[in-house]
């Protein structure tokens, strides 16, 4: 077995990666002195993760432990009175097994659907759907359920939170759901924005006319702010800042050509500040509304080589938010909006980085083969020598509409393959936002055709220089970054060596028949595989099918897929391990049971580490 311990220690290693803490802010303290936010730690020896709160004091110094963060928050949940809580549960509503059918029967574990939407990400569909609750805010008080009844999820599943309900005054609460069931479900994204009231029990739809997603609702003194995607089934469509005054719904992004990740009104509500992606990195905006509502105004308020993550709140003349890069995990930094200084507040791993040699991130330009500027992301290993060459890595972004920027992963974690000796290639190539609207949106119905040749001219670009050992060069990438990987095999003519796929699609027609999100397959694929006159639909499901390529594979590859991950499901990863296997190439099946399109068990993932770059060093 490879001991991980082989690396060296002045370097980031696996080991290394999964001890660092895991920084989550969770507001700014009552009193508006303090940061409150939660620190998880990884255990690999014990398989889960503990988490710790602290305070940090917004101007800098030193973090407290605190057992309680309740009471140092304002709590959202509690309308502006007091009088109410507003909070979520989850209800059973639908009959799923045999035994909700045949009640003598109560050892038969079958489950019964007459629609999709039977499974979500990595869960059954067991009859459950969150529903909003409010109460008195008393010891003893009783919930009352504002979607009695309803098959739909408020929160939304898999992945939505609190966030997704607001007060709306004393006496209303503003949901988003879906209010969708089985199939239909399963084809749309139209969420919408609901409003209960609690004197008359009505239930009204604010955002009816609007068939995509509406998300992320806010109150504000004007009205409620929400974000908005305009086309059904489109689930990376532009995301726009939508306000409503007085029964007018103002578009404050609609003529800025990019998107929105997440905004948040300053504390005196004269500005709203956003994230958005921009040119490989992610960056904090703000617009000059509502002063200004007739001439809107977007101004991009910080730049540099890293991402701007979380929007924690404000003091003062400081934004206070979270940053990554490359080299670095989140930590909690102030931003003086009027000095335009930075402040690292938070340090939880500033001393492990302190130790190690880190590697060096730079831009290059490539130009595309239909002749565009493309941005290229390369990572150099610690101690670089450009007189030394390299084994080069073609690192394929999923999404497919997901930025590459200055991330930090704890799977695919671009500083820790450098640190093996790699050089990492990460193309903003078609499909990533950040670049204008037109590059992020020419991906969709074309996965096998533009992007392709951007992968290719990226690393080709690259291989010219000197320090590059253009004969040992790698591919590797999950979800669509796997599919990539999958049809990069078939058409590389013989540029790779060896290749690396995490749960990526490489059978266009079963992974459209067994998806649980239909919307994405019929947007991306351009519809179903029996539509034989729809020709977009067609050419993904033969030209731009990777299995299709298959008898032109003729490398090594590894390949990894989630047992339960029911976005990209298993046949798609044993399909290509069979034909892989069947056809006499060195390939190699790397199975987890229990873990979704990600891996989060630490000792799973010290395994997906261990296996990666044992690969590296057999194959590259």
């Amino acid at each position: 077995m490879m001991s991980l311990n082989a690396i060296s220690q002045n370097v980031m290693t696996p080991e290394l990666l999964w001890k660092l803490g895991r920084v989550t802010p969770l507001g700014i303290s009552k009193d508006g002195k303090n940061v409150v936010y939660k620190v998880t730690t990884p255990s690999v020896q014990e398989n889960k993760s503990d988490s710790k709160f602290y305070t940090l004091p917004i101007n800098g110094g030193n973090p407290t432990e605190v057992k309680d963060t309740a009471a140092l928050l304002k709590d959202k949940n509690t309308s502006p009175d007091g009088k109410y809580i507003v909070y979520n549960e989850e209800v059973k509503i639908e009959k799923v097994h045999g035994k909700d059918f045949y009640q003598e029967l109560e050892k038969s574990d079958v489950q019964i659907y007459d629609g999709l939407n039977y499974r979500h990400w990595d869960t059954w569909n067991e009859g459950k759907y969150n529903h909003v609750f409010y109460k008195e805010n008393k010891e003893g008080a009783v919930g009352i359920d504002i979607m009695k009844g309803e098959n739909f999820d408020s929160p939304q599943k898999p992945f939505g939170g609190d966030e997704d309900y607001i007060w709306s005054g004393f006496d209303r609460i503003i949901y988003v759901a879906k209010k969708k069931s089985g199939t239909e479900y399963a084809i749309s994204t139209n969420t919408n924005l609901y409003e209960y009231n609690l004197k008359t029990q009505e239930t009204i739809n604010l955002t009816k006319d609007n068939l995509g997603y509406d998300t992320n609702p806010q109150m504000s003194p004007f009205g409620f702010t929400w974000l908005q995607m305009k086309r059904d089934g489109y689930e990376a469509d532009k995301n726009d800042i939508i306000v409503r005054i007085k029964e007018v719904d103002y578009n404050l992004t609609k003529n800025w050509d990019g998107t929105v990740d997440s905004f948040k009104w300053n504390n005196d509500y004269t500005k709203i500040y956003f994230i958005a992606p921009i040119n490989g990195t992610k960056q904090l905006f703000t617009i000059n509304f509502p002063k200004e509502k007739n001439n809107l105004k977007i101004t991009q308020i910080t730049t540099g080589e890293f991402d701007v993550n979380d929007l924690v709140g404000f003091s003062g003349d400081n934004i206070i938010v979270t940053r990554t890069d490359m080299n670095h995990a989140a930590e909690i930094f102030s931003y003086n909006l009027k000095k335009n200084i930075w402040k690292q507040l938070s340090n939880v791993n500033t001393e492990t980085y302190n130790s190690l040699a880190l590697s060096k991130t730079e831009r290059r330009y490539v130009t595309t083969t239909d002749g565009k500027k493309m941005l290229v992301w390369v990572v150099l290993p610690p101690n670089f020598d450009a007189s030394k060459k390299y084994p080069t890595l073609l690192y394929c972004q999923g999404g497919p509409q997901s930025a590459l920027t200055q991330f930090y992963s704890y799977r695919w974690n671009l500083q820790l393959m450098a640190a093996n000796g790699y050089i990492v290639v990460a193309p903003n190539r078609r499909g990533m936002p950040g670049h204008g609207m037109e590059w992020n949106e020419q991906i969709s119905k074309d996965w096998g055709g533009q992007v392709m040749n951007d992968y290719l001219s990226a690393i080709d670009d690259v291989a010219k220089e000197k320090y590059v050992d253009a004969s040992r060069l790698g591919c590797v990438g999950a979800s669509y970054g796997g599919y990539s990987v999958f049809y990069l095999a078939g058409i590389h003519n013989n540029r790779f060596k060896t290749f690396i796929s995490h749960d990526g699609v490489y059978n266009t027609q079963s992974m459209f028949g067994t998806t649980e999100e239909v919307f994405f397959s019929n947007w991306d694929f351009g519809g179903a595989y029996w539509e034989k006159d729809n020709l977009i639909a067609q050419k993904t499901y033969t030209t731009f099918n990777p299995m299709a390529l298959v008898e032109k594979w003729n490398k090594p590859i590894l390949i990894i897929q989630g047992g339960k991950d029911f976005r990209v499901p298993i046949g798609q990863g044993q399909e290509a391990f069979q034909a892989a296997q069947l056809r006499g190439i060195k390939s190699r099946f790397l199975y987890f049971p229990e873990e979704n399109h990600w891996v989060l068990k630490p000792q799973n993932a010290q395994v997906w580490q261990g296996e990666f770059f044992k690969w590296l060093k057999e194959t590259l």
